[in-house]
C-alpha cells in the first residue's frame, strides 16, 4: 500500500473482510464486538499505519479537547512546573494542551493567539508577556465566547478569572525579613513594572520601608529583564556606589543567585555585609551557598487550580464568578538573609 495515502477504515476492513462498521466499534473498544475481532482490528490499523482522526471527530462534537497555553517563556523553573501542573489536570479530564511561548514580544503573543483560536482550543491559558498593554488581540476569543484564564501575570477584565499570589504581601513579607534583619538601605531589582507581579512586589517592599520609616529611595530599585546576566550586572552597579546597600531582595531566584556570586567574587560576605532575598525557590536557592532565602511561589499548584478553573466551566460546573483566585505563598528563610540568631 502507498504509505502516502491515507489509511482509513475502509481499508483496514477490506483486509480484513469484515464490515467498516464493526472496525468502528472495534477501535471505540465498543463491548458488542468480541476481543479476539478487536485484537485483530488493533493490530491491523497499527501495521497498516492508521491515524484517528479525532480532530474532525470532536469537530462533529463541537469541541476539540484541546486548551491553549501561553507562557512568557519556557525556560523558568516556575513555569515549567506551572505547566505541570496544567497538564496533570487536564490530561486527567481529557484533554491535552497547547503550549506556546511569547518569549516576552507582544507580537508573538499575538501570532500564537491567533493560532490557537484557528486550531479551535475549548478555553485559554495565559501568562502575559512583559511587553503586553492591552488585550485586543484577545477580542476574536472573547466574541466566540472562549474561556480564558489569566495566571501569574495578569489583567483585571469582567467575566474572566485571575490565579495568582499576593504579590504585595509577598514583597512586603521579603523586605520586612530583610529590615527585621538590621538592613536599613535594601536594593530590590525588579521585572517589568508594565505586569502586575512587578508592580505589586514593588508596592510591597514600599510599604515594608513605610512601616520601618525608612525613605523610598528609587535609586534603590533596578528594573531589568531578571536574567543572569543582568543580576551580575546589578552587583556590579552596587558594587560602585558610595554608600554600599546592607540588603537585597531580587524579584526571581535567578538574579539573586547572581548576585550573590558576583558580589562574592568582590570579597563581600554574604549576608553579614549583605543580605539577600530571591523570589520562586527555584531549585538553584539550594545549590547556592549560602542556601538563598525566598518566597515559595507554588507553581505546580498554580497550573492546577488554573486549569481545573477552565475545565470545570467548559463542563458547567463553576461554582460562581470569581474574578481573583489567590495561592498561597510562603517566606522560606535560609542562610542569605539570617543576621540576627533568636
Amino acid at each position: 500500500m502507498n504509505s502516502t495515502k491515507e489509511v482509513t477504515i475502509y481499508d483496514i476492513a477490506k483486509v480484513l473482510n469484515i464490515s467498516p462498521a464493526t472496525v468502528s466499534r472495534g477501535l471505540k473498544d465498543h463491548p458488542g464486538i468480541r476481543k479476539d475481532t478487536k485484537k485483530k482490528i488493533h493490530n491491523a490499523a497499527q501495521k497498516m499505519g492508521y491515524q484517528q482522526n479525532t480532530f474532525a471527530s470532536n469537530l462533529r462534537r463541537k469541541n476539540s479537547k484541546t486548551i491553549g497555553v501561553i507562557v512568557p517563556r519556557l525556560d523558568s523553573y516556575f513555569m515549567s512546573s506551572v505547566i505541570a501542573g496544567m497538564e496533570k489536570v487536564a490530561n486527567g479530564a481529557g484533554y491535552n494542551l497547547i503550549i506556546s511561548q511569547s518569549q516576552e514580544f507582544v507580537k508573538k503573543e499575538i501570532a500564537s493567539t491567533t493560532t490557537l483560536f484557528n486550531s479551535r482550543v475549548d478555553g485559554l491559558l495565559i501568562s502575559l508577556s512583559s511587553e503586553t498593554k492591552n488585550l485586543d488581540h484577545f477580542d476574536a476569543i472573547f466574541r466566540k465566547k472562549i474561556p480564558i484564564i489569566f495566571f501569574d501575570r495578569v489583567i483585571e477584565l469582567p467575566n474572566c478569572t485571575s490565579v495568582v499570589i499576593n504579590n504585595e504581601r509577598a514583597g512586603y513579607d521579603a523586605t520586612r525579613h530583610l529590615l527585621d534583619q538590621g538592613c536599613k538601605r535594601v536594593v530590590h531589582v525588579s521585572g517589568s513594572l508594565n505586569r502586575n507581579v512587578y508592580a505589586d512586589r514593588l508596592k510591597g517592599y514600599k510599604k515594608a520601608l513605610s512601616e520601618k520609616r525608612i525613605a523610598f529611595d528609587p535609586k534603590l530599585v533596578f528594573t531589568n529583564n531578571l536574567s543572569d546576566q543582568s543580576g551580575a550586572e546589578v552587583a556590579r552597579q552596587i558594587l560602585k556606589m558610595n554608600k554600599m546597600p546592607d540588603g537585597i531582595f531580587t524579584a526571581n531566584d535567578t538574579t539573586a543567585v547572581a548576585c550573590i556570586r558576583e558580589l562574592k567574587q568582590a570579597g563581600v560576605k554574604i549576608p553579614q555585609d549583605i543580605a539577600i532575598v530571591g523570589f520562586n525557590n527555584d531549585p538553584i536557592s539550594r545549590v547556592i551557598e549560602p542556601h538563598l532565602t525566598t518566597i515559595h511561589y507554588p507553581g505546580e499548584e498554580m497550573g492546577e487550580v488554573a486549569a481545573s478553573t477552565l475545565i470545570n466551566g467548559l463542563k458547567n460546573l463553576s461554582s460562581g464568578n470569581l474574578n481573583t483566585m489567590i495561592i498561597r505563598h510562603e517566606l522560606i528563610i535560609r542562610q542569605s538573609s539570617v543576621r540576627k540568631t533568636s
